[in-house]
């Protein structure tokens, strides 16, 4: 079984080493590791003190160190003897993630101009809300984004510098096959046509037997270690950050059981599950498909019995997003909650199932909770172009989005809808009365 090992290591020349060093090898860090294989190609991510609630006080919060590798299936000894090893804190679980496509094949109900109408773009725009400053990281199968341009007519600016992508994956950012990836990309220009996008090419499976649209979840947590990194490099004052996934877990034979101290599903403590934690508090809003396993129509992976919003896609610390079509009407395959980390997900809904980038052929819609998130996600990234998160933290973004919403649940919540469709000219309104007010 694939697995990810946190630790502190034990020994002060091999701390000092990482500390001063970049490209310090997994091996070095882990040394032996009675029962675990450990992975040299994985570049070791970095847990910076402070990230997690309870520091090492005996030797300096210095933080820790997640390093990838296997454990034999079926055999708990080798894992209590890993857990075990001198400076090993923990043991978690590696899932597949894939990418949330649809079970659904009826054709598009609307087009992508329709959803430009719905989000009120044009008034977003006059106001200034263009997504110019923002920048919207992609975490997917890679951006091509001469497709993207054909098809909307506007140039989509990608920042090659500070794209990413994880170990053996090859390519150059905006270059990459079309795929599902260039559908985020070009849902996510929908309201936010001048926003930068980050190219980060996740779903680029490289693991033995992997489908074309799959990765594991130790090169999601190196992502957003480097997203950390491109986070705190800007100036507080001016970061404005969207970080858009329409991936997730869909089978829980890829984690250890619920309650178990390394599952990944339902455990908070999760090392993804904490680093998604930090950079909402370092101020990057942060989006997550809700998933296709609404019990309307699921997707044929949906392996999950109930509950289905899993892992960091139920994360109380992001906006977890369901999909409606044109019509407003919620698409059978959107999943429903309770959430597994926060019981009330989704968060809200967005657009869905109309035709779109083409990326799966002409007349093909855009599809999925897949779509509607990066749809959201450029709505957020469009606000940040005057709305920093120094000014209107991520939490409070979240809370105007979840009150200015409407349709689908109506005044409250519900396990369907959540909040509502999202309506940016509703949240328009309220963020300049709190600006009069200010």
């Amino acid at each position: 079984m694939r697995v990810v090992i946190e630790l502190r290591p034990t020994s002060e020349l091999v701390s000092a080493a990482i500390d001063s060093a970049a490209g310090v090898s997994a091996f070095a860090i882990a040394g032996e590791v009675p029962g675990f294989t450990v992975d040299d190609e994985y570049t070791p991510v970095a847990i910076p003190s402070g990230v997690r609630e309870v520091a090492d006080t005996s030797r300096g919060d210095r933080g820790s160190y997640l390093v990838r590798g296997e454990i034999p299936d079926g055999d708990p000894a080798a894992r209590t003897a890993s857990a075990a090893a001198p400076g090993v804190t923990g043991v978690y679980a590696d899932p597949v993630i894939e990418s949330v496509l649809t079970c659904g094949d009826t054709g598009p109900v609307g087009t992508w101009k329709d959803v430009a109408g719905l989000l009120g773009r044009d008034e977003l725009i006059a106001a200034g809300l263009t997504g110019e400053g923002a920048t919207v990281a992609i975490l997917d199968t890679g951006i091509n984004a001469a497709a993207v341009q054909r098809v909307s007519g506007a140039t989509i600016a990608i920042d090659g510098s500070r794209s990413w992508n994880p170990a053996g994956v090859g390519g150059t950012a905006g270059e990459f096959p079309v795929d599902h990836g260039t559908m985020c990309a070009f849902d996510a220009l929908i309201a936010a046509p001048r926003a930068t996008f980050l190219d980060i090419p996740l779903l680029q499976s490289t693991r033995s037997g992997g489908s074309r649209m799959d990765g594991l979840l130790s090169d999601a947590l190196a992502a957003f270690a480097h997203l950390r990194t491109v986070l705190t490099a800007q100036p507080e004052d001016k970061r404005s950050p969207v970080i858009s996934n329409s991936w997730g877990s869909f089978a829980p034979q890829w984690d250890f059981p619920a309650g178990d101290p390394g599952n990944y599903s339902d455990n908070p403590e999760h090392p993804f599950n904490v680093i998604v934690t930090s950079l909402d508090a370092a101020g990057a809003d942060i989006l997550f498909a809700a998933g296709n396993c609404g019990r309307d129509c699921p997707d044929g992976r949906c392996a999950y019995p109930d509950r289905p919003i899993t892992g960091a896609n139920s994360h109380p610390n992001v906006l977890s997003v369901g999909g409606v079509d044109t019509g407003r009407r919620r698409v059978g395959y959107s999943s429903q909650g309770p959430g597994r980390l926060s019981d009330r997900k989704p968060d809200l809904c967005s657009y869905s199932h109309f035709l779109g980038s083409t990326a799966f052929g002409a007349g093909v819609p855009d599809t999925g909770t897949s779509t509607a998130c990066p749809v959201l996600a450029g709505v957020v990234a469009a606000f940040r172009s005057r709305w920093s998160a120094a000014e209107v933290s991520p939490a409070r973004l979240r809370e105007l989005l979840r009150s200015t919403a409407a349709g689908g649940a109506g005044a409250g919540f519900d396990y369907d809808y959540g909040y509502g469709i999202a309506e940016p000219r509703a949240l328009l309104a309220e963020l300049q009365k709190v600006a009069a007010r200010a």
